[in-house]
């Protein structure tokens, strides 16, 4: 079946948010408090498995702080630092401080030279993917995604398939005419269970994961002068993902 449509997860896999933002953003809020509290890309790693950002700082401080004595408004001054540290990643935001990852906007801009639609597909909120989009990515990226499928639009997040199914019946599609780009063991589990032939590209939290059913595992989707490193599979004789070796992965039994 002739590809239509590339759909695209958000976190890790267009912009590493965490690590170059929620992260940062955090310990910039520590700074402003006067916290002597730094979080480095290893222990965000081990923190990121406590969902919510202000639980995560309840969980840092019983784990890992010991010597911390806590204040008897602890949990105010929690809520406080939260507020603190969405300021800051809004700000960062705004400055176009969370990059696109490698390939990413040479990819966006050869699938829409070559007439391909484009969706989102993920879990996080709708006001953070068009934030990030509008800063990092293009002022008018509402027209270059023809859904963005987002937070709660869907009552099951992934590894559910809702939120890619729900995007492809916004689009009219089959999951033969579209190819899905992921990060995480979830977001695979998500995409495969949608039918979808899918990419990942791994980040600093993910290369452990397992990734049954991918088409390839690679370090990026790499540019010009810099081939991305391949874990797993091939890059369909391309020096870099391309839209020849995405065709390839797609026609591919």
């Amino acid at each position: 079946m002739e590809l239509k449509a590339l759909l695209f997860d958000v976190d890790g896999t267009l912009a590493d948010t965490e690590r170059d933002g929620h992260r940062v953003a955090f310990n910039a809020a520590f700074a402003e408090y006067g916290l002597d509290w730094h979080w480095d890309v290893d222990l965000y790693g081990q923190l990121l498995a406590v969902t919510g950002g202000k639980e995560r700082m309840h969980y840092y401080v019983d784990r890992f702080r010991n010597d911390y004595a806590k204040p008897d408004d602890f949990t105010d001054l929690v809520a406080e630092l939260h507020r603190a540290k969405t300021r800051h990643y809004t700000r960062m935001l705004q400055e176009g401080g969370i990059p696109m990852r490698t390939g990413v906007v040479r990819l966006l801009n050869e699938a829409r030279e070559a007439g391909l639609r484009l969706a989102i597909a993920t879990t996080t909120t709708p006001e953070n993917v068009t934030a990030l989009l509008r800063h990092s990515l293009a002022d008018d990226t509402n027209d270059w995604f023809e859904v963005i499928a987002a937070g709660d639009i869907v009552p099951a997040k992934k590894p559910a398939a809702d939120i890619y199914l729900w995007a492809m019946q916004q689009m009219q599609l089959t999951p033969g005419a579209c190819f899905a780009f992921e990060d995480s063991e979830n977001g695979l589990r998500s995409s495969r269970g949608a039918g979808l032939k899918t990419l990942i590209t791994i980040n600093d939290y993910t290369r452990s994961h397992a990734f049954p059913g991918a088409v390839a595992v690679l370090s990026d989707l790499g540019e010009p002068g810099h081939m991305p490193d391949v874990l797993v599979g091939n890059l369909a004789d391309q020096p870099y993902v391309n839209l020849a070796a995405i065709r390839a992965w797609h026609a591919a039994d």
